[in-house]
């Protein structure tokens, strides 16, 4: 079976289209890079706590900095995330159009009778903005964002698959989501979900495969095509 036959069947039997946001909606660091909002953020933690600062200054991962503060102390965490949350909304006002092919995706999914729920590692506040920007709300029945002060439950935890799944009266196991990590992948395969790996670099084609993703593609153009067709 090919990728294009794995992806009209994951599609066509799935109720709720999930969509990941950074990667298949929006580059969400294209203006602001994440190494520099990592930076500001590993500053920020060195005041607070010394030691977690010394570790994350290890990573140019936003979200990984936000799990380390957290680790550390509960309250130097959330000082962290509200930086966090700031950052992204100042990072998707000059992260650029949205990813080729979304627009016609988001449209295509709503189209079908499917509802639409975003579902993020970042925060929702980022989300709402970029929709509103680029006048998308209208397609997105609910945003999914990162459990305020609960980083644990981020994916790779089933979790915002789950209660985006609760929000829209369906069975989780009915959703598909499209995401374009490893932890999209783990996430779905935790909640009971189908998942579509958007390959959108080219190592992540064996990287999915090896981690069983229910259909791959490399074009968000191809999730609009399948439901056009």
């Amino acid at each position: 079976m090919t990728h294009d036959d794995r992806l009209s069947g994951v599609l066509e039997h799935a109720r709720v289209i999930f969509f990941d946001f950074d990667g298949p909606v929006c580059d969400v660091f294209a203006g602001l890079p994440a190494p520099e909002v990592a930076k500001q953020l590993t500053t920020l933690l060195s005041t607070q706590h010394e030691a977690a600062g010394a570790k994350a200054a290890e990573t140019d991962d936003p979200i990984e900095v936000l799990r380390i503060a957290h680790e550390a102390d509960a309250a130097v965490g959330q000082v962290v995330e509200q930086a966090l949350t700031a950052a992204e909304v100042e990072a998707v006002a000059v992260a650029g159009p949205p990813t080729p092919g979304a627009v016609e995706a988001l449209q295509a999914a709503r189209s079908s009778g499917r509802a639409v729920v975003v579902v993020s590692n970042n925060s929702a506040d980022c989300v709402q903005r970029f929709m509103e920007l680029h006048g998308l709300g209208e397609y997105v029945a609910r945003i999914v964002g990162r459990p305020s002060g609960e980083p644990h439950l981020m994916k790779p935890n089933p979790y915002p698959l789950i209660m985006a799944a609760e929000q829209v009266h369906v069975d989780v196991t009915l959703c598909t989501l499209i995401g374009d990590s490893l932890t999209d992948i783990q996430a779905a395969h935790a909640a009971g979900a189908t998942v579509i790996g958007y390959a959108n670099k080219p190592h992540k084609g064996a990287l999915f495969t090896d981690a069983e993703a229910d259909a791959i593609t490399d074009a968000m153009q191809d999730i609009a095509d399948v439901f056009a067709a």
